[in-house]
């Protein structure tokens, strides 16, 4: 008997599981909510500013392992062999020659530009613009394999908005990392960046790394772009390991705090929606779309099936980046479960100033958050009943901007079509809708290139918890959707990545083919709507021309 643990950081929480690695079976899970983030602290959202305290991650760490170690027992625990960690990304944070991110040294602990800049932080919108106007003019494409197109939401645009913004930070940055690399750093007590160890998967779908130019973009392409990048890619400069791969074994002081043997292998880091496909049992030319606050989808396909291929404006094709051995293709959308959590917010505005304005009568407050609770599902329940025609309100998906395809940080969403019967659960109707409308432009992009799709795996809390979004998505990109069984699929995945580099599994295949708990239930198309929504979705690609082109 041998067991793992699955790390995995999304955008509010933390979330640990120890699996069974001959069956996959979860014998505990424990989820730590982030306190500054859940405060809101350091953020901006009119800004596009969202930062996340590295203490929020450590604590986070010790809460939930503990937790799982508390909830297994001695004897499960004496048997866990490896622990690894997935994130969401790019979030990288600045970190000095030893690798402690700057906001834990002193003088630096409130300051956001020292902090892990989360993924959907766009503030470095003017940064991208200028990596993608460089490289039209370099003699080397370096952004062939992310897309085309660099984003905001990424690694180097993220490092030069900060040292652009805030001398302190220019003054003491040594490099950058990942959280998804950083977390197995500290874990394996790093302690120094010459001794780092940095995932292929975000090397290459954020870092602009690629096999064809032998590593990281030279030195003089960044320094082209500002003199302020000069020398950080030279402290990049460690091994770029596939997640099948070791850290090393955890450190003492950290086995000691969570109560876990010293013979703990740490694995390689990997960004949540790729250890997610695989905790989700990816199959080639399917694609696994973790669905989320926003959207991660990918595809995997065989080297020799795709190699001649280069897909443009998605989020990187990367060799082993999901299942080593296999190229793995990342699109997805900024804004998913964020839009329906938007227009929740909106129309609760009165029921929260209720709750401020009466936060000393307590009886009060938790009714009024107990009625908000409801705004979700009674607006589901009401939208289910709506019957569509082509002149039923409609709505672009772009509130958080569009990561595919083609990147573009700056488009707004939309909302069309509104009369004076138009009530809140026809808008939510119509977002939802559009947020599959969103799904199948990156499916259609997939096939556009070449790249055949035979299906969709949906994975997370949306895919389980919402048959209306689920079979809306059915009937718009008219495919079926498989549903997987595990509430917990990036952390499944993360386990199971852990179990591979510990040598439980000789490959992630096997680990899958143990470690798979299946699926819940598979969405079918109905036929009878198939042909409105198509209409419906030729109406929502021309206006998105248009609105897209004078943005």
């Amino acid at each position: 008997m041998a067991y793992t643990i699955g790390l995995d950081f999304g955008s509010d929480s933390v979330r640990a599981i120890i699996a069974n690695t001959s069956n996959g079976d979860e014998v505990a899970a424990s989820v730590f909510y982030y306190p500054r983030w859940a405060e809101g602290k350091y953020c901006d959202a009119e800004a596009s500013r969202f930062r996340q305290h590295p203490l929020d991650f450590i604590e986070g760490i010790e809460a939930t392992i503990k937790d799982c170690v508390t909830q297994a027992g001695a004897e499960v625990v004496s048997q866990v062999v490896g622990i690894s960690v997935d994130s969401t990304g790019s979030t990288p944070i600045l970190v000095d020659e030893n690798g402690t991110p700057l906001s834990l040294l002193e003088g630096m602990e409130e300051n956001p530009n020292a902090m892990f800049v989360l993924w959907k932080d766009h503030t470095s919108i003017k940064e991208a613009e200028e990596f993608n106007e460089k490289t039209k003019n370099s003699s080397t494409n370096y952004l062939k394999y992310v897309g085309g197109i660099y984003s905001s939401e990424w690694f180097w645009a993220k490092l030069l908005h900060v040292l652009r913004e805030d001398e302190a930070v220019r003054t003491k940055a040594h490099s950058i990392v990942e959280n998804c690399d950083w977390v197995p750093f500290i874990l394996a007590g790093g302690t120094s960046m010459a001794d780092l160890k940095r995932g292929v998967c975000s090397a290459g779908h954020k870092g602009l790394w690629a096999q064809e130019w032998s590593g990281f973009p030279p030195n003089d392409y960044f320094v082209s772009i500002d003199p302020l990048l000069d020398g950080y890619v030279e402290t990049l400069k460690n091994p770029i390991l596939a997640a099948d791969k070791s850290v090393g074994t955890i450190s003492k002081e950290w086995a000691d705090k969570l109560g876990l043997p010293e013979t703990v292998v740490i694995g390689i880091g990997a960004f949540d929606c790729h250890m997610g496909a695989v905790g989700g049992q990816i199959e080639p030319f399917y694609v696994s779309k973790v669905i989320g606050t926003s959207t991660c989808d990918i595809v995997v396909a065989p080297y020799e099936a795709c190699k001649h291929i280069v897909v443009e404006g998605i989020c990187g094709q990367v060799d082993g980046s999901v299942i080593p051995g296999m190229i793995g293709m990342e699109a997805g959308q900024s804004a998913f479960g964020d839009a329906y959590a938007w227009f929740a917010k909106i129309i609760s505005w009165p029921i929260d100033q209720l709750i401020k304005e009466n936060a000393d009568n307590k009886d009060l407050v938790d009714l009024l958050k107990k009625k908000k609770s409801f705004l979700i599902p009674e607006l589901t329940k009401a939208a289910e009943k709506i019957i569509v025609t082509e002149k039923t309100e409609s709505a672009i998906d772009w509130f958080n901007g569009r990561r595919t395809p083609d990147a573009n940080q700056t488009l707004k969403g939309v909302i069309a079509g509104l009369n004076l019967g138009t009530d809140a659960p026809r808008i939510f109707r119509a977002i939802v809708e559009a947020t599959c409308f969103g799904a199948r432009a990156i499916v259609e992009r997939f096939i556009e290139q070449g790249v055949p799709i035979k299906g969709i795996i949906g994975l997370g809390g949306i895919a389980q918890k919402s048959p209306f979004v689920m079979q809306t998505m059915a009937d718009v990109i008219n495919m079926p959707i498989k549903v997987h069984k595990s509430e917990q699929t990036c952390a499944l995945g993360a386990a199971m990545f852990a179990a591979t580099a510990a040598g439980i599994f000789q490959n992630v295949n096997e680990a899958m083919d143990a470690m798979g708990t299946g699926f819940l239930k598979t969405y079918e198309p109905n036929t009878d709507k198939v042909s409105l929504f198509e209409k419906r979705y030729q109406a929502y690609k021309k206006a998105a021309d248009f609105y897209s082109q004078n943005a």
